[in-house]
């Protein structure tokens, strides 16, 4: 989970507060999910990101979603029906190189534009998220 954010004049202090917190958090962490998969799935710029997953994506969009919400400082759905996320060792049977997490960037930013989240918390959040994809790379 993030760590506290600072976020000038403002009270928010994690990500799903800034995303609109318990009132509509959640919804936009889902649209968020929902977003990038239709990206991921339609954009020929991340055809090798796709070429990588199951071809059902219902249980990654809902392990992404999940995950995401008690990333950013929301309910920790996750973990409560899967443990800790152990992140690394659960992608380490897939190629995961730079092309893969570049792809990966590029649908969660396209994303976040695409939802209308604003710039400041935008970068804030694709900074943070960049850590955690570069982590996945085995390759």
């Amino acid at each position: 989970m993030l760590d506290k954010i600072e976020e000038v004049g403002s009270d928010k202090s994690t990500f799903y507060e800034l995303l609109g917190g318990d009132k509509t958090g959640i919804e936009n962490i889902r649209l968020l999910v929902e977003t990038f998969y239709y990206t991921m799935e339609s954009d020929p710029k991340a055809a090798k990101l796709r070429s990588i997953h199951q071809p059902d994506l219902t249980e990654a969009r809902e392990k992404l979603f999940m995950f995401l919400s008690g990333w950013t400082g929301g309910p920790q759905l996750y973990i409560e029906r899967y443990g800790h996320p152990r992140l690394r060792a659960r992608h380490m049977p897939f190629a995961i190189g730079e092309t893969e997490r570049d792809q990966w960037m590029y649908c969660m930013i396209s994303a976040m534009h695409k939802i209308g989240i604003e710039e400041p918390i935008l970068t804030k959040l694709a900074t943070q998220l960049y850590g955690v994809a570069d982590f996945m790379r085995n390759q």
